[in-house]
């Protein structure tokens, strides 16, 4: 089963040059100062607690984000801000939360063996089984909740403050205000807001930070979207291919499946399953004929254009620039193999060795997805990702300020 992944981190745009400084204060609605404010801009390194008396400063480069201000008890301001137009100074007033929590969120959560198998589900799902994984720990579980739909077999998580999550992988600590996460059997999705904090270490430390964050960065969809647009893709690794997804006619409809499954109940005697069935000559050989081609996939995938250059990839016109492809696009990155527990993920498929290449694609749901100079698409939700990509989470993120070194 291929599992589609939407990321819902917002995504903005940032440039390397001046720097600009953005003072403000937050008060709330009756114009009172509130002190230990946090003012953040959105995935990025870029951060302050307001003082005693409301104030906050901020210092940037320019570009494009969101600042996001919040203070717990209080609804959440999410400003946008542009360097280039931007007010020297703002007045956030935030107003008090009637119901600071979903009304789920508010029955006691009870700490049992179905509340750790969920998180154990978060965890994989949300920071990743990537070696970069591996010592990305959540600091404050306890403050997740959890609902389970089991007709639906649908895992949705609440939490009744900001996840501190603290990625020595990377060097850093994050606070990650998690709005939704939800799991179905097909999909995951999360919409969460992210600041981030360098950790202080060794000079040993620091060059391993170093080079995992340049791992981490290295194939990545901002890497992929960069290249692109520098028109330096196939020389930093990237191979591009062009395919059409179709539906697999030679798998039966659910319609098929669910008539099958039918008549497998109400057959009374045993049922050998494993029967190799080349003509049914009655109604229970056609179920089992049906039942055997269920594990086919849905779709089929056919590769039609491969090595496609920067013209069929993205156009430019007007100072913006787009995805413009038709179908569907598989991304190969050159340098570096596949980790094991890529190979591994589906307990259910052929064993095989790590190849040396990693293969994701792109699945738009829009056509003409808008990315901005910086390789940032503006809008995450247009596309899905499937393969390496959708194997990499939240443990292998990095801040939208991050500029890889030579």
């Amino acid at each position: 089963m291929k599992i589609r992944f939407f990321y819902f981190l917002l995504f903005l745009s940032l440039s390397i040059f001046s720097q600009n400084k953005i003072k403000g204060i937050v008060l709330s609605d009756e114009n009172k100062p509130l002190e230990g404010a946090s003012v953040y801009l959105n995935n990025t390194l870029v951060g302050a607690v307001t003082n005693s008396k409301g104030e906050f400063t901020l210092v940037t480069k320019n570009g494009q984000f969101e600042i996001i201000v919040s203070y717990l008890g209080y609804k959440k301001i999410i400003h946008p801000l542009h360097t280039s137009t931007y007010k020297k100074s703002f007045v956030f007033k935030l107003i008090e939360e009637e119901n600071i929590l979903n009304e789920v969120v508010l029955k006691k959560t009870i700490y049992n063996k179905n509340w750790y198998y969920n998180l154990e589900v978060f965890k994989r799902e949300f920071i990743g089984s990537t070696e970069l994984a591996k010592d990305c720990k959540i600091l404050n579980p306890k403050v997740l909740h959890f609902d389970f739909d089991y007709k639906n077999q649908t895992l949705t998580a609440y939490v009744k403050k900001p996840l501190q999550i603290k990625n020595k992988s990377l060097g850093y600590l994050i606070t990650y205000e998690l709005e939704n996460f939800t799991r179905t059997k097909s999909h995951i999705t999360y919409l969460g807001y992210t600041r981030y904090k360098n950790i202080q270490g060794s000079k040993r430390k620091q060059k391993k930070w170093t080079t995992n964050r340049r791992k981490a960065y290295n194939g990545s969809q901002i890497h992929f979207y960069k290249s692109v647009i520098n028109n330096s893709f196939t020389e930093e690794g990237f191979i591009v291919n062009q395919f059409k997804r179709v539906t697999n006619t030679e798998r039966p409809t659910e319609a098929a499946i669910h008539k099958a499954r039918k008549v497998i109940r109400l057959h009374k005697k045993p049922i050998r399953f494993n029967a190799k069935i080349t003509k049914p000559k009655n109604a229970l050989d056609s179920a089992l004929l049906v039942l055997q081609k269920v594990k086919l996939p849905r779709f089929r995938d056919y590769l039609y254009k491969s090595k496609l250059l920067q013209k069929d990839i993205i156009s430019q016109k007007n100072n913006q620039i787009s995805l413009s492809f038709t179908n569907n696009l598989s991304i190969i990155y050159t340098k570096e193999k596949e980790e094991i527990g890529f190979v591994n993920r589906n307990i259910f498929s052929k064993k095989r060795a790590p190849l040396n290449v990693q293969t994701s694609a792109i699945i738009p749901n829009i056509k003409n997805s808008t990315l901005d100079k910086n390789g940032i698409l503006i809008n995450p939700l247009d596309v899905f990702y499937e393969g390496y990509w959708s194997y990499e989470k939240f443990a292998n993120s990095l801040p939208l300020d991050y500029q890889p070194e030579d």
